[in-house]
């Protein structure tokens, strides 16, 4: 699992993941994806070069989305593949994982939850 944050806008920042988010690739992603999500800033999580998704990788990905979400800030999935987007939609957790499908999407969404 390969991990690359950067800047999204102003007020956001984007993740991008690429491999396989299972035990060895959350082992990769934990800490850094911990220590953004606890500064509560918007996070955009590029998951399109993600090719697998285990409950492990849901797990880090639902407790960044709640440490952000005690701010002020919202993270969202940017396009994940049909059978990772399949897996979040099995687990309902679309409403705490939001899945978009551009990065307008993303800017579109998180300029409403700012008001």
């Amino acid at each position: 699992m390969q991990i690359t944050i950067s800047d999204f806008s102003d007020t956001a920042k984007k993740v991008t993941l690429i491999g396989k988010l299972d035990i060895a690739g959350t082992e990769t992603i934990g800490l850094p994806l911990a220590a953004l999500a606890g500064t509560r800033t918007d996070i955009v999580i590029d998951m399109v070069g993600v090719e697998l998704i285990a409950s492990i990788g849901i797990r880090h990905l639902v407790m960044a989305a709640k440490a952000v979400a005690r701010g002020t800030g919202k993270l969202v999935l940017l396009d994940p593949s049909p059978m990772v987007t399949e897996i979040l939609l099995v687990s309902r957790l679309e409403e705490i994982l939001p899945i978009v499908r551009s990065e307008d999407e993303a800017r579109a969404m998180l300029r409403r939850s700012l008001g």
